[in-house]
């Protein structure tokens, strides 16, 4: 079985903004300490929607990728790199469209919901409807095994799942694999032969999830086994055949909405944002002008947090004691909306930081991001070219 991977990418749309950072890059963070992980810019997706605008790309990828570092994604601990830097995505989403079915990229719900929110755009391309399916490419050229996404993502990790499937199921069968997969069990010597027979029959016959799971772990455990004879076993466990491209999982993250400065949620299309490493007095003066409860007119009056947009920033950036006295404070007109104000602007300072700090390296020197990208873009095309010699093996391709 491959090792344990976790795959995910940001279209370069230029500089992050606290969204970002609470929906994603915390996640990244916390991954980057549980599994080996690549992160990578997906250039050519803004190409999807942003193809008659290339020329931002560029500026975007850089400012993008010093976030992610000032953030404290590690390039020690991740693999960082950009989509177009390793060809062998485009290999394989080329090689995959030729085997699958217009009705499934018609059927992914953002398809729809896309054009219907971009109607400014042509959106009539094969790059657009195709855009599943180099997502799925992105992830299936890593046999990534783990992919981070929210819930309106988990059709995208589904339809992977599938053309994976089919491509295994099409391409995996090589001549004579029944008897080359019962010689390959011969191979893990009588005990633990009879044991994967066992889960083998246990998962076919019962559907039993739990035995495909001791098999896996059975032939992880011997370490004589060659690959090809490995890969063959994987497959002939579930009744397929050689396991060439990996089904990956979604790992569900949480949906932390960050809030906008007015209170919808914070995106550059809503002009509502902080970016990572703002100035301090510009944060401080888009918070101190931020709407407030529209009920209350004077100090005097009474308000209701529930109805402020600034009580959204006190549950992500205050403790339990700020917020009890905000809550005690507006509704009896104790406090005034800027001194509510005060703790969320310390808290956003407090936390952009060590942002700037980690950032001011990378901004005086930008060989320093270069450098990281071109050791990145090396490790992930390796990855990428192990997969791609094995996708053309099956289907015929590799003619040396």
């Amino acid at each position: 079985m491959y090792a344990e991977k976790v795959l995910s990418g940001m279209r370069p749309t230029g500089r992050l903004h606290l969204g970002h950072y609470h929906g994603v890059l915390k996640n990244w963070i916390r991954l980057q300490h549980e599994y080996p992980c690549l992160f990578f810019v997906a250039d050519w997706h803004a190409l999807t929607t942003d193809y008659d605008e290339p020329g931002t790309i560029a500026a975007s990828t850089h400012d993008m990728i010093i976030d992610w570092l000032a953030a404290g994604v590690d390039p020690s601990q991740a693999t960082l790199f950009i989509q177009s830097r390793v060809p062998e995505h485009a290999e394989l989403h080329l090689l995959l469209s030729m085997m699958t079915p217009l009705g499934w990229l018609e059927r992914v719900p953002t398809y729809k919901d896309q054009q219907e929110k971009l109607s400014h755009k042509d959106l009539t391309t094969y790059g657009f409807l195709g855009y599943p399916l180099l997502m799925s490419a992105d992830i299936l050229i890593y046999r990534a095994d783990k992919v981070p996404v929210g819930e309106d993502q988990i059709p995208h990790i589904e339809f992977t799942r599938e053309l994976a499937r089919r491509f295994n199921h099409m391409y995996g069968r090589e001549p004579g694999f029944e008897d080359k997969a019962r010689e390959s069990v011969k191979k893990l010597g009588s005990k633990r032969a009879k044991q994967y027979e066992e889960l083998r029959t246990r998962f076919l016959e019962k559907g039993d999830e739990a035995a495909i799971e001791q098999a896996h772990a059975l032939l992880d455990d011997v370490q004589h086994l060659p690959h090809g004879d490995r890969e063959r076993l994987f497959g002939y466990l579930e009744g397929g055949g050689k396991m060439i491209l990996v089904e990956p999982d979604a790992l569900l993250t949480e949906a932390r909405r960050m809030p906008g400065l007015d209170g919808q949620k914070m995106s550059k299309s809503y002009a509502n944002t902080i970016a990572l490493r703002e100035d301090e007095e510009s944060i401080t003066k888009k918070i101190r002008t931020m709407q407030t409860d529209p009920q209350r007119v004077r100090r005097t009056d009474p308000g209701n947090p529930d109805k402020c947009p600034v009580w959204q920033f006190h549950v992500i950036y205050s403790s339990g004691e700020v917020q009890d006295w905000v809550q005690k404070g507006c509704r009896s007109a104790g406090i005034g909306c800027i001194e509510c104000k005060q703790p969320v602007i310390d808290g956003i300072l407090k936390e952009q930081e060590p942002m700037r700090e980690r950032a001011k390296a990378y901004e005086d020197d930008p060989q320093l991001v270069r450098n990281i990208i071109a050791d990145g873009c090396e490790r992930a095309r390796k990855l990428a070219q192990e997969t791609m010699r094995d996708v053309r093996e099956a289907m015929g391709l590799d003619f040396n």
